[in-house]
């Protein structure tokens, strides 16, 4: 069986991860997916490169809990997460959340649900860097949208 959490500088490819996640289980119905990628701007300034931190370790650690949870509340099969460190451009992929189920419902309430605890409370940081040459980067704050999307959930 592959590692459901894993964190990593390389890239992924989401075909090969979700080919990997439902080989072999001929329950799964359904495969909801989402794909986070770097966007060039950010409340309003240009971003040229976005630096991700975490505690190795104690991320995966925090992800598989999450996981868990969302394997405890949804009628779901699978969950993969691959979120990405270090650095990264505009269009780089960021992070993958992929989860299987018999039927859709569940899958697409599971893979929010798992995104938006990765999005607020799992253990990263992120640095923006702007392509002005002295602008100093910034840290990411977390946004009001994201903080709602944790109170649906009863967070």
């Amino acid at each position: 069986m592959q590692d459901r959490v894993v964190v990593q500088t390389e890239d992924f490819d989401l075909s090969a991860e979700i080919a990997k996640l439902r080989a072999s289980d001929k329950r799964v119905g359904a495969v909801c997916s989402f794909v986070g990628t770097v966007r060039d701007v950010n409340d309003g300034d240009a971003v040229s490169e976005l630096e991700l931190e975490h505690y190795s370790g104690m991320t995966e650690k925090s992800i598989e809990a999450t996981i868990d949870e969302a394997m405890a509340r949804f009628d779901i099969y699978a969950v993969r997460v691959i979120h990405r460190i270090g650095k990264l451009q505009p269009m780089d992929q960021i992070v993958m959340v992929a989860v299987t189920s018999a039927h859709r419902g569940a899958s697409f309430k599971a893979c929010e649900y798992v995104m938006d605890y990765l999005k607020m409370q799992a253990p990263f940081w992120k640095k923006e860097q702007t392509p002005e040459a002295n602008s100093a980067a910034r840290w990411v704050d977390a946004r009001a949208s994201d903080d709602a999307a944790l109170t649906k959930w009863k967070l």
